[in-house]
């Protein structure tokens, strides 16, 4: 890029302005001029998009009416508002099953063991290849793996789709042998390695999967650890939560990600306590805040915690999104859902960036 471009501002600032649109802005802007034009695809330029990116996290709602066949997102952000995204470019009914820097991982429904990575924002996506292994339809109860995650590397541009689950063998039960699938962006193909575990997983743990420091993370059905895949060593290790968390009596644990950190929330009838590992490798958790729910008593009970910053938490309801704001100790809706389904296992953390999955 010059320093200088041929307008009123340098390039530079031009970029840092650009940088700040939405994705789809963005790509709209591109037939303004030959520079804008090669920005999706200059390297300062998406490093940089993708930075800022990560500042401004969003919550990805899946919306299903019984009468449409096809799945409607809605995307709500802090700064924007809401807003409705479809992935009717896929060409099939599918599910979200991980979100991950921007892009996600779907699941096929009439077809078992079909896999999409797309990035909503900029309509592309990928077809994974079968995997040759057949455990891939026969994982223990309903034929699909019970845990999907999806670690997507921005400075890289590569990712990784985890398939894990019991297998169980044509005509017999689960015999507590625990396979993985991996696959791997750059070369196109899977790896598998096998282990056993002995542990289950609620819809929500499945949910909310964390990649942070290279692994990926899951909250184990019980609440006793976090559930930690090292994605280099094709291991599986058991993380320690906070001493002072645990499932007690009207105790719920969520984990997320905040600022690039692994994060537990505690929530209780009154409270929101707020845990961040700020030493990953020393595994020491630092209480950053706690917050009163005094003034959202009534939705207490159905509200969970969906995606963070250090400067608000987003969480949602069976019927609405709603966004405190942590400095200023702050409540505001942020959506309200008009459909008479729960949202209860289709909200997801999501950012917009700049992620090709090809």
């Amino acid at each position: 890029m010059n320093s200088q471009g041929d307008g009123f501002f340098p390039d530079e600032v031009v970029l840092q302005i650009l940088a700040r649109l939405p994705v789809k802005s963005l790509f709209r802007s591109k037939t303004v001029c030959k520079l804008w034009y090669r920005l999706s695809s200059d390297k300062y330029f998406v490093q940089l998009y993708n930075e800022l990116s990560v500042q401004n996290p969003m919550v990805l709602v899946e919306i299903s009416e019984a009468s449409d066949s096809k799945s409607s997102l809605i995307c709500v952000d802090n700064l924007r508002g809401a807003c409705e995204l479809s992935l009717d470019f896929l060409k099939d009914r599918v599910r979200v099953r991980a979100s991950c820097n921007g892009l996600l991982c779907c699941s096929s429904i009439p077809d078992k063991g079909v896999y999409y990575v797309c990035n909503p924002m900029t309509r592309e996506f990928r077809l994974l290849p079968r995997s040759r292994e057949r455990p891939v339809t026969r994982f223990h109860p309903d034929g699909e793996a019970i845990l999907v995650g999806l670690a997507c590397c921005l400075p890289s541009q590569k990712f990784n789709v985890v398939l894990a689950g019991y297998h169980r063998s044509f005509g017999h039960r689960s015999d507590g042998t625990f396979i993985c699938l991996v696959f791997d962006s750059e070369l196109n193909k899977w790896r598998k390695f096998v282990s056993f575990q002995d542990d289950h997983f609620t819809h929500m743990n499945r949910n909310q999967v964390v990649f942070v420091n290279g692994s990926l993370h899951w909250l184990t059905g019980s609440g006793s650890y976090i559930l930690v895949l090292d994605m280099d060593c094709n291991t599986w290790r058991k993380m320690p939560l906070p001493d002072k968390v645990s499932y007690s009596s009207g105790n719920r644990i969520y984990l997320l990600e905040s600022d690039g950190c692994l994060s537990v929330i505690q929530m209780s009838d009154a409270w929101m306590n707020i845990w961040v590992l700020k030493d990953y490798e020393g595994e020491e958790w630092h209480l950053v805040d706690r917050v009163s729910l005094r003034c959202i008593r009534g939705l207490v009970p159905g509200i969970f915690p969906i995606s963070q910053t250090g400067d608000y938490v987003f969480l949602a309801t069976h019927k609405q999104v709603l966004v405190y704001q942590l400095k200023k100790r702050v409540w505001k809706e942020m959506y309200k859902n008009s459909s008479t389904l729960p949202l209860w296992f289709s909200a997801h953390a999501f950012r917009g960036t700049i992620f090709s999955c090809h």
